[in-house]
């Protein structure tokens, strides 16, 4: 009877950790990130309000909607086991896709003039979709651990010691993953590490008049 009632708990403490995961993946996911450091950026570095409001609704256009419209469209008809896609094999089309709205956004924000600390975010963003791209044709890392830490490490580079609290964020989402087993630990790890890298890399050699200077 104890063993029943044991084995009841732990059944129902991991379901209690399954909804957790969910939940955190879900709310911290790439759209979500991706959105919300638009938004950051736009309404921090634009000149006005309504200058804000367009520049994130020029940006959420280019970039997010197409991606996601596309993969809503391919998990309909049976070409994506899911929005966010586990099987490495499926993420070579989405990545390319990325990759794509990325450069058209980085040139139309750049003709645009758009505020640089955006067009910059946008070569970030080029730059991992690229070496993950390359990546995935081995072996399969999160994107959702790896959006986090870039976003996080952004804030930080450009916000300073008071976005540090944002940090929190990247262990969070690594348990989410592993605790789903949509990706193993050093998956989780990997992708939040080399977006990390690739974050500091692009400021620190192509926009280091950015860093800490962000109004």
């Amino acid at each position: 009877m104890r063993r029943q009632i044991a084995d009841l708990d732990s059944e129902r403490q991991a379901e209690t950790r399954n909804r957790l995961a969910d939940l955190i993946s879900n709310i911290l996911s790439p759209f979500s990130m991706s959105l919300v450091l638009i938004l950051l950026l736009s309404f921090t570095a634009a000149s006005s309000r309504l200058d804000a409001l367009k520049w994130t609704l020029i940006s959420s256009l280019m970039s997010i909607l197409p991606v996601l419209l596309v993969i809503l469209y391919m998990v309909r008809n049976g070409k994506l086991d899911a929005v966010f896609i586990n099987t490495r094999e499926q993420r070579t089309r989405i990545y390319l896709l990325a990759g794509l709205c990325a450069i058209i956004s980085d040139v139309i924000l750049h003709y645009l003039e758009a505020p640089p600390v955006l067009v910059a975010a946008f070569t970030t963003g080029l730059a991992t979709v690229a070496i993950f791209t390359v990546i995935n044709l081995w072996w399969k890392v999160s994107i959702h651990t790896a959006f986090v830490a870039s976003t996080v490490t952004l804030l930080v580079m450009l916000y300073g010691g008071k976005a540090a609290v944002t940090v929190v964020f990247v262990p969070l989402m690594a348990w989410a993953r592993v605790e789903l087993k949509h990706h193993t630990l050093a998956q989780a790890a990997t992708g939040a590490l080399l977006a990390a890298v690739i974050v500091v890399l692009v400021f620190v050699v192509f926009y280091p008049s950015l860093l800490l200077k962000t109004p």
